[in-house]
């Protein structure tokens, strides 16, 4: 859901528990985020994204795991395209 401050607020809570890695928007609306740390600040943001900001519509959820890339903060990416 894009236009509701999703990526900031996103990359406010990442970097409040500490996460490095990147949020952007997605063509088709969607929001994709890379998030990297401990799994219990990594499970906080994953319930967060599960409703989002206020007003933000979130239809699903897909949580996947992948080997760090190490990053050395959490960043806002301009859109993917």
């Amino acid at each position: 859901m894009q236009g509701v401050g999703f990526r900031h607020h996103t990359k406010v809570l990442a970097r409040h528990l500490g996460l490095a890695g990147w949020v952007r928007n997605l063509p088709d609306g969607s929001v994709e985020v890379w998030a990297e740390g401990d799994v219990p600040a990594l499970e906080e943001l994953a319930r967060w994204l599960r409703t989002g900001p206020p007003g933000a519509r979130v239809e699903h959820v897909e949580l996947t795991t992948h080997p760090p890339e190490s990053h050395a903060r959490f960043l806002v990416l301009r859109e993917s395209t």
